[in-house]
């Protein structure tokens, strides 16, 4: 029963996941690791997440977590490349248009969570401020913040100008 119940929130769970943390991260393969990780975790503690009041938020969060102890563990270490071309000979397979992806990567980290759970896990303001460990407030200024400068880089990419 445990492993059928799983099994469905995870075909169900694993795109939109994805998706959320390759809107949050920016890098593919970075991604799928970082959902890997947390569909694993959950498994490990299934009876706890699927308690969970949104248990893909808790997906997301704990894969954004999880690349924040990775990035503690490597920040000493020495660098070989700066993995650009690794990322540009992935796949663009992900569902997210590459012009959308490019502008997502310059928001600052908190607003691209907040663009993950609010717009790609369409989570109500309350889950997201309660899955991020913010205030409600916060969470709206950071969407607002985000989709402003989503919008005008992505109407100045649109304009029959900006391709001449």
């Amino acid at each position: 029963m445990k492993q059928l119940e799983f099994e469905e929130f995870y075909r169900c769970g694993r795109d939109v996941c994805l998706r959320a943390v390759l809107a949050a991260v920016g890098d593919r393969q970075l991604a799928e690791d970082l959902v890997a990780e947390a569909f694993a975790r959950a498994w490990a503690v299934w009876p706890r997440v699927r308690r969970h009041p949104a248990p893909r938020a808790w997906i997301v969060r704990t894969a954004l977590n999880t690349r924040i102890s990775w990035w503690r563990r490597r920040r000493y270490e020495v660098a070989l490349g700066d993995g650009q071309d690794a990322e540009a000979a992935q796949p663009g397979g992900s569902g997210l248009d590459p012009a959308l992806l490019t502008v997502l990567r310059q928001l600052p980290l908190r607003q691209r969570e907040v663009i993950a759970l609010r717009v790609f896990l369409d989570l109500d303001t309350a889950t997201t401020a309660k899955t991020l460990g913010i205030a409600p407030g916060t969470v709206t200024a950071h969407l607002s913040r985000a989709v402003g400068t989503l919008r005008g880089h992505l109407v100045t990419l649109n304009t029959p100008e900006a391709g001449s």
